[in-house]
């Protein structure tokens, strides 16, 4: 079964092979043939939208991170090999970045509000 926090190898259409984080909402999941995730890259650009994953509970490379700007919906079966579950701590910080990310917080996570644009 597939959840929410879950960390897989993805099959992307555009980037190839990487890790991704699982963010559909958990209700979703079962009756969905899709999940929407968010792609795990060693690129660190330190923005608000990132999340640093450390722990051996994820078997990363070190130095990853979440960049929830690259998020793609993509058939369960593109997930692969299960490579661990995000912690508590990280999955709030997830939680922070897409709020950033989507705009939700209305662009106050890059120092600018709504009506600076």
């Amino acid at each position: 079964m597939i959840h929410r926090g879950d960390v897989y190898d993805a099959d992307f259409p555009l980037a190839g092979p990487h890790p991704a984080v699982v963010v559909t909402r958990e209700e979703a999941i079962p009756v969905l043939s899709t999940v929407t995730v968010v792609l795990v890259t060693s690129t660190v650009r330190g923005h608000p939208a990132e999340v640093p994953l450390e722990g051996p509970h994820l078997e990363l490379h070190e130095h990853s991170v979440l960049n929830c700007d690259d998020l793609a919906t993509l058939p369960k079966g593109r997930l692969q090999r299960y490579r661990g579950h995000l912690s508590p701590g990280q999955l709030d910080a997830l939680d922070r970045a897409l709020t950033i990310a989507l705009g939700i917080d209305g662009g106050r996570g890059w120092g600018v509000g709504a009506a600076g644009r």
